[in-house]
């Protein structure tokens, strides 16, 4: 069954746009450039199709944790990366896998840190190559880049099933290169940048319905030997209107190697 949900696309502008992070000082508070708010067409790939990570960039897996709470303690931390890095070392081949940020995301308008509601990729491939020596160092980046690496993200719903705002994604097959465009970001302190991506009535949209805590989505957001970048959002949607749970996740950003 085709369902719809609306997202926010990127616009072409003269200039390049940016988004202010903890804008005036105030954690959490995020003014961002003009969006396109556009209805799509969704295919779910629990009943309709499928979407893997070696075609799509994006594959869905049922992957239970031991670890049901993400608090501000790292107590969960060791035990969570454990459970990823045999996940990554499985279903991607990755030979090496480094784990170094988790967000949780809340849909409050009083959480600190909410859904990403832009149509997006986190890296551009100099934003990749700036990450990989931000984290490795530069000596152990160079022996990186002359191989075969990327950058991965896993999200997983936390607590309840997600009945509004799942995160969709555009099969990158769909997308042109000239539906991205480069994005800054401005933080208080410092300077960075992600892609986002313009409307464009071919691409084609996946999601995965009602997500549990016992499955996550794994999907490609850099690979130095060209896997395409799969652009996502969280998308503006209701599963079922008579439940009321508050949509929560954990996205975990990670650095992986591979042996070819």
């Amino acid at each position: 069954m085709t369902r719809t949900a609306m997202v926010n696309y990127h616009v072409r502008a003269a200039e390049r746009q940016a988004y202010h992070i903890d804008a005036g000082g105030v954690v959490g508070n995020i003014v961002s450039p003009e969006h396109a708010v556009t209805e799509v067409q969704l295919t779910d790939v629990r009943t309709d199709g499928e979407a893997t990570f070696d075609q799509d960039s994006v594959g869905f897996l049922s992957a239970p944790s031991t670890v049901a709470a993400f608090g501000q303690g790292n107590t969960w931390r060791d035990a969570y990366d454990h459970e990823l890095r045999i996940l990554l070392t499985r279903e991607v081949g990755a030979t090496e896998v480094i784990i170094f940020d988790h967000t949780v995301r809340i849909d409050d308008p009083n959480a600190t840190r909410k859904p990403a509601r832009n149509v997006h990729s986190d890296y551009s491939p100099e934003g990749a190559q700036h990450r990989l020596i931000d984290i490795l160092g530069e000596e152990k980046a160079s022996e990186w880049s002359d191989g075969h690496y990327g950058f991965i993200n896993v999200w997983r719903p936390v607590e309840h099933p997600i009945n509004s705002a799942p995160l969709g994604f555009v099969r990158p097959s769909s997308v042109a290169v000239e539906d991205w465009l480069l994005l800054d970001l401005i933080y208080p302190d410092r300077r960075g940048h992600i892609m986002g991506l313009v409307g464009n009535p071919k691409h084609e949209w996946v999601y995965q319905s009602r997500m549990t805590p016992d499955e996550v989505a794994v999907f490609n957001i850099y690979d130095n030997r060209g896997k395409p970048s799969v652009a996502h959002s969280a998308l503006d949607m209701i599963e079922n209107p008579t439940i009321t749970t508050v949509r929560q996740s954990i996205e975990s950003r990670t650095l992986v190697r591979y042996g070819d």
